[in-house]
């Protein structure tokens, strides 16, 4: 819908508004050399983010207060952001520090919803975008749209399809198993929303722990060691995450509350699913091709993934992940993701963002962590002639005291651990503990070879 040359935002974009669930999405973009800001300006007026009218225009309400996206003229000098400084002796605790800063910081509502910091002395870009304006698959399809393959500039880069092939063969047996885990995940969902939560742990945030200022972290992993793990147990990379998450969560609280858990206890994280078809990189350049809005924006799931506390001390390393896999795959067949989508499409439209708002944020304090994986490109990739050494994400915070982004780019995954640092003042060991628990899984896979 339109009113004379404005468009309406989507029931996603007007909940991505309410107080309690401003989203701001933040991608890290680490270059090889240093940064030309007239060079990044001029790469800014020809890039496609300029041709899509969301990037263009305001956000207003009307005199009933209906929000709107309204055109105007793009000043480029009052969304780019030119640092100086040094911000510290070490690049990577540097950047995460003023990421840190960032995510407990809002955008001006009198411009269009977007900025690009420049963190001249640590050879970074920042790009900031509303999550009103479209999810972290939009957000990437625009930054690779603007890519160029290092050893091949004329080429668009390119991603990596899922090669998890393997269809669930239609019988009327796996019929019923499906429609039994839709009506199970459907109803854990439901007492979810209303009054089911974790027991409290040193992990766990709250009403409020949004606005508490935060501490980030990097877990690095190596793509290859990922998938020699995948591949001894026939799982997926996504198996190998969360494995790598539970068995990180368990170390982490082995040493910062021993004995405060049983053996066995749930903790309850809340994973954030892309629901497009699997895209090459041709079809993510075409969202930001497409100013219709069908395809670009929010268009994302939900599912409730629980992990379970074991003493680490205790525990085989590919016991994660044969739980994780089996977990995972009766996900898969609940088709919880579609059902959390459809869902909250069908709140937001009916009752309103206020109140799909609530229901979402209800979701988050009683739940223990957020985790988001986005694929990036499979090679090393260029933007503006300058090579790209790391690529990185994280979002504003949320109730949560602890929400983990993962991005791959060319070999390795790396994963923003942000937290409460009044909660858990430790990212950086916390950090470690993932990255030994997929080293342990390797390890344990190779000895077993």
């Amino acid at each position: 819908m339109k009113m004379g040359g404005d468009e309406a935002l989507t029931p996603a974009g007007r909940m991505f508004l309410q107080p309690k669930m401003k989203q701001i999405i933040h991608c890290v973009i680490g270059l090889k050399n240093p940064i030309e800001v007239e060079v990044v300006k001029w790469e800014i007026r020809n890039s496609t983010l300029l041709q899509h009218a969301r990037f263009t225009s305001l956000m207003v309400r009307d005199e009933r207060g209906v929000e709107h996206w309204s055109p105007t003229q793009i000043d480029i000098d009052e969304h780019v952001f030119v640092i100086e400084q040094v911000l510290g002796e070490q690049d990577e605790t540097a950047i995460n520090d003023y990421l840190s800063e960032l995510s407990i910081d809002t955008l001006s509502m009198d411009k269009p919803l977007w900025e690009i910091h420049l963190l001249m002395a640590h050879k970074c870009v920042i790009f900031r975008i509303h999550h009103a304006l479209g999810d972290g698959i939009s957000l990437m399809s625009m930054l690779l749209a603007s890519c160029r393959k290092l050893h091949d500039p004329l080429s668009l880069p390119s991603i990596a399809v899922s090669s998890s092939n393997t269809a669930t063969p239609i019988t009327f047996w796996n019929f019923l198993l499906t429609l039994w885990f839709c009506f199970i995940f459907a109803l854990e969902f439901i007492l979810r929303c209303l009054w089911t939560c974790d027991r409290n742990s040193a992990l766990t945030g709250g009403a409020g722990v949004e606005l508490w200022p935060r501490k980030i972290a990097t877990a690095t992993f190596s793509l290859e060691h990922m998938k020699t793990v995948k591949t001894a147990l026939n799982a997926t990379i996504n198996d190998v995450l969360f494995a790598i998450i539970s068995s990180g969560i368990s170390k982490y609280l082995d040493f910062r509350a021993p004995n405060e858990l049983g053996n066995g206890v749930q903790l309850t994280g809340l994973a954030m699913v892309n629901l497009r078809k699997q895209p090459g990189l041709q079809e993510l350049s075409n969202l930001m091709r497409n100013n219709s809005g069908a395809r670009w924006g929010n268009k994302f799931g939900m599912i409730l993934l629980p992990i379970y506390y074991h003493r680490s001390n205790t525990s085989d390393p590919l016991e994660y992940l044969k739980r994780s896999k089996a977990m995972i795959d009766r996900k898969k067949r609940s088709l919880e993701a579609s059902f959390s989508y459809i869902v909250g499409d069908l709140v937001m439209s009916t009752l309103g963002p206020k109140f799909a708002s609530l229901l979402n944020y209800r979701i988050l304090c009683h739940t223990t962590f957020t985790i988001s994986n986005v694929v990036g490109p499979q090679e090393e990739i260029m933007i503006g002639g300058n090579p790209i050494t790391f690529l990185r994400a994280n979002n504003s915070a949320l109730p949560h005291a602890l929400i983990l982004n993962m991005v791959s780019y060319a070999g390795r995954a790396d994963m923003q651990v942000q937290v409460a640092k009044d909660i858990i003042p430790d990212p950086e060991f916390l950090a470690k503990c993932f990255e030994d628990a997929l080293i342990e899984m390797k390890e344990q896979v190779v000895a077993k070879i």
